[in-house]
């Protein structure tokens, strides 16, 4: 292994450590403000632990860095889709309830909304209609509403 210098400052040649620096800054540093180098040191230790052992990774399939190199990826995965299925489950066990008690028929808003207007005898109300601008203004972004 041969160790290889790189430019300051320039992140292009060195990414990864640059954006290591930038999240450790923005996660740790500037919102932990430490007054000493003990302070310093005692959150970007528990930044680290937080970075390897709690924060999810999408990058390796949402699974922490820890358990990733513990080769736990599978057992997670595994996990996961059976809490997913138990959900998918209790959906169908939640649904099924109230179609035995009869609740099983569709539900049509517009059809309400049109029931209530002929039983009072008055039409729905109309909406507006909406003209495009015209005239020397055009390029402005008004819109005109004409009376029906």
């Amino acid at each position: 292994m041969t160790h290889v210098r790189t430019s300051p400052y320039y992140p292009q040649s060195n990414g990864k450590i640059e954006r290591w620096h930038k999240s450790l800054k923005g996660g740790c540093i500037r919102p932990g403000t430490p007054l000493s180098l003990e302070d310093a040191r005692r959150l970007v230790e528990g930044y680290g632990e937080h970075y390897n052992d709690v924060r999810l990774n999408s990058a390796i399939g949402y699974i922490t860095p820890k358990d990733m190199l513990a080769c736990r990826q599978q057992e997670i995965n595994a996990e996961r889709d059976r809490k997913l299925e138990d959900a998918r489950k209790q959906r169908q066990i939640r649904w099924q309830r109230p179609r035995e008690q009869g609740a099983d028929k569709p539900i049509s808003v517009v059809a309400d909304i049109s029931k209530h207007y002929s039983a009072t005898g008055g039409d729905p109300p109309q909406l507006p209609r909406w003209h495009p601008p015209s005239g020397p203004g055009k390029h402005c972004q008004q819109r005109r509403y004409a009376s029906n």
